[in-house]
């Protein structure tokens, strides 16, 4: 009876895990997502109204992707001290920070009210969400991933990635909702709102993640390592990047094209189809269907990865994403609603999900749990910043020099990210229904580990 209260017990932490971790990475996502959407469709008119259209997307896109520069310092940061005090005490950190920062986003002036002032400020808040999200990741994955079972970990982590398009879903039907207002009041006022209403979201989500418990996984190696009575001298990420050194090299790459067609998408893409033609709304309609849709697949593919391998999945998104990136752009050319609505399923809720899926467990497989957090942080920072921060700048450049309208070199652009990380994705181990270790392989606290179960063997093997 003990045993079967037990496993109840268990089973409702784990739902707990997954759900608060979940909810709390849609309310993040959509603060840190929202602003790529008015990056797209506000901030080169309301900041950079100096400069002409081209060159002031361009510049929104630029501080889009300066939140991106500042996570992978997020990550060390939030990451040592996730890997060292636990990762429910970071999460509530990351969570206040990133709404505090949308917040003040709301409020801040336009450039003709306060000048070359307004668009630093802009950077400077930017900056801030991304330093808040680059610990923010790591934690809500490894919230869900350490209170799984083996077979377990591709769902509930795809379910807590999965409120990455829901934080979008949520940011962009709200956005939408206020772009029907006329451009002037739009412009004016409209958009602020959405970042205001932010402050709501920052209570609800303190509220949901009060209620989570540490992560076993992170329990136990912090019990083995008080026993010990061992103080560890070195910094988290310094044992990642002495013992670990391919595995972070391997999940950046293989991160690569998953988060490229994320902001692909949810900037690059939105903002092409109002430049060819369609509707503010209409692009917004056809994004709000994807983000919808993309939020059921990807728990969908990271299931299919708990019974297949991360690899199978991995490797057919990969393909994809370099078969279905010229479609892709046919369709939002061709002008109506219904090819645009079709061109975004093709990039978020098939190719991006069938990667993004499997990616977020796929990178935490490669680290033990004591530096994990770190581990994870840090890989999918780097990825984060190179593939989703700087893509978007890449695209825009690249259709400058076709002309502004011919996509061809951005199509092999993101058709090239995709072979890169199929490379990485190819040559990883798989370790889908493995147990993970507790000490990173080559460290004092697992050579210390190792000999105590080799004494426990030889004990059992001598009473044989």
């Amino acid at each position: 009876m003990a045993d079967h209260i037990n496993q109840a017990e268990m089973a409702k932490s784990r739902r707990r895990a997954v759900i608060a971790s979940y909810l709390g990475t849609t309310l993040e996502y959509y603060d840190f997502l929202l602003y790529g959407v008015a990056a797209a469709l506000v901030f080169p008119h309301i900041f950079f109204v100096s400069m002409n259209p081209a060159l002031a997307t361009m510049s929104a896109f630029a501080t889009l992707a300066a939140g991106y520069f500042a996570r992978p310092l997020g990550a060390v940061v939030f990451g040592h001290y996730g890997d060292r005090l636990g990762r429910k005490k970071i999460l509530m950190i990351t969570l206040m920070m990133m709404g505090g920062a949308s917040v003040l986003i709301g409020l801040l002036p336009s450039y003709q009210q306060i000048g070359i002032l307004a668009p630093v400020l802009l950077v400077v808040l930017r900056l801030i969400q991304g330093f808040a999200i680059g610990g923010e990741w790591g934690g809500a994955t490894l919230m869900s991933m350490e209170h799984a079972k083996p077979r377990g970990r591709g769902l509930a982590v795809s379910i807590v990635a999965s409120g990455g398009p829901s934080g979008a879903l949520l940011g962009t039907m709200v956005m939408m909702l206020f772009s029907k207002l006329p451009n002037e009041d739009f412009l004016a006022w409209g958009w602020r709102i959405p970042f205001l209403l932010s402050a709501l979201l920052l209570v609800l989500g303190i509220l949901i993640r009060r209620k989570v418990d540490e992560t076993p996984e992170f329990e136990e190696a912090r019990r083995k390592r008080l026993a010990s009575g061992k103080k560890v001298s070195v910094l988290p990420v310094v044992t990642v990047f002495r013992h670990n050194r391919a595995q972070v090299l391997s999940g950046v790459i293989g991160g690569l094209a998953p988060l490229a067609f994320a902001t692909f998408a949810a900037a690059f893409l939105l903002n092409y189809a109002v430049t060819v033609g369609h509707s503010r709304t209409d692009a917004l309609l056809a994004m709000t269907v994807a983000n919808f849709l993309h939020i059921f697949t990807m728990p969908c593919f990271g299931a299919l990865s708990d019974r297949f391998g991360r690899r199978p999945l991995l490797l057919t998104g990969a393909f994809l994403g370099v078969v279905l990136i010229w479609p892709i752009f046919l369709l939002v050319n061709a002008g109506s609603l219904g090819a645009l609505t079709l061109a975004l399923i093709l990039a978020l809720p098939l190719i991006q999900a069938m990667l993004g899926g499997p990616v977020n467990t796929w990178m935490g497989e490669k680290f033990a749990a004591d530096v994990r957090y770190s581990g994870i942080a840090v890989t999918f920072q780097i990825a984060s910043t190179l593939g989703s921060g700087l893509s978007p700048m890449i695209a825009s450049a690249l259709l400058a020099m076709g002309g502004g309208s011919d996509p061809v070199l951005v199509a092999c652009f993101f058709g090239g990210v995709s072979v890169v990380s199929a490379i990485a994705y190819y040559f990883s181990a798989e370790r889908f229904d493995q147990e993970l270790p507790v000490y990173t392989a080559g460290t004092d606290e697992a050579r210390d580990a190792e000999r105590k179960l080799a004494a426990i063997d030889g004990g059992k093997l001598g009473a044989r």
